[in-house]
Parts: C-alpha cells; structure tokens; sequence
C-alpha cells in the first residue's frame, strides 16, 4: 500500500531512541513542512479540479499535528529550535521533474513518499515506545492512520490526473530515489534518516 522501495532498516529505532527529544523537534518540523508543502500545491494548481479543497484538509490537518507535537515540546521541556536541514528532502527534490506535465505528477508522487515513509516511522515509534511511554506511542499510533490516508489522497489525485500505468511507471522509477535520499541522510536521529 505505501509504495515504498525498501523497509526502515531495523536498527533505526535504537539509534534514535536516546535522542527522542531532537526527533519531537525535527517532527514538529516536519509537521510544518507537509502543510506548507501541501499550501503550495494549492497555489500552484489551484485551477486543477479538487486540489484547493482537498489538499487545504491536509494543510488543516498537519497544522493541528504540528500544534500537537509543539504542546508535547512544551510539555517534556523542550525548545523548538532550528535543526540543520535533513539531506533527505533535498535529495528528492533533485529527483522532481521541473516541467509540466511531470512536474505536478512527481511533486504529488514524492508528497505521498514522504507521507509514506512517516507512515511507517510512526507505526516503528508506537511501537518501541508503547511500554515507556504509553501516551506518545497512542500519539504515533494515531499520526500514523493519518499519514496512510494522506499517501493515498496523493497517490489516488495522481491518478485523477494521470493514467494508472503512468502513475505506476513513475512510482517504480522514485521509490529507489526515495530509499537513496533515506540513505543519503546518514544516522543523524531524524525521522527521515537512515
């Protein structure tokens, strides 16, 4: 269902786990990036059928994420500082096509990657933190059913616009690019690292 290329490697929950602190922060920017991620979609195919209101959903509902990871920062004691930016993301953006038609394929394609991948990090996080902490496991439990309908909404837009076949052809031709970028970021503790 997620499309991805290759599973999270098995040690990336116990490489993070002392750093939980610098992983709620750089979720929270994340949060933060999936909906101005999603805002510019609006503002760029705002004529393409359905984009502004479906995706202005998704704008709403990582905003409320974002909050909610910014009152676990407040809760634990934790700033909300700058983090130096994951290659992770640059790395797929240097995969996106820059003209149109593809562009808008592969910027719908690599959101849903994105969207994916946190998926998958969420469901590892609930689970290796249920018997510590119970509460932010529930939290990730939760984030992670939001995440899976997020994937599809853009997978499934993607094929409002282009053919299925168009759609899996291109899905086969990112998903190695999406592991690569995974793996370009190292084992910094971040959700989208190696």
């Amino acid at each position: 269902m997620l499309h991805l290329a290759q599973d999270t490697d098995p040690g990336w929950f116990e490489r993070i786990r002392d750093s939980l602190d610098t992983i709620l922060v750089d979720h929270c920017h994340l949060e933060k990036r999936a909906a101005s991620n999603a805002l510019n979609l609006i503002f760029r195919y705002t004529g393409c059928e359905g984009i502004p209101r479906e995706l202005s959903e998704v704008v709403r509902e990582e905003m409320e994420h974002f909050t909610q990871v910014l009152d676990i920062l407040d809760a634990r004691g934790i700033e909300f500082t700058r983090l130096p930016p994951s290659p992770y993301a640059t790395a797929l953006q240097a995969e996106l096509r820059k003209n149109e038609p593809g562009a808008f394929l592969d910027k719908l394609l690599m959101a849903g990657f994105i969207e994916a991948r946190s998926c998958e990090r969420f469901k590892i996080l609930s689970q290796g933190l249920a018997e510590d902490e119970p509460e932010l496991a529930a939290f990730y439990r939760e984030l992670m059913i939001a995440e899976a309908r997020h994937h599809l909404l853009y997978t499934n837009i993607a094929r409002r616009f282009y053919s299925d076949s168009v759609v899996k052809a291109r899905l086969k031709e990112l998903a190695p690019a999406e592991v690569a970028a995974l793996k370009a970021a190292g084992e910094v503790p971040r959700l989208h690292s190696w």
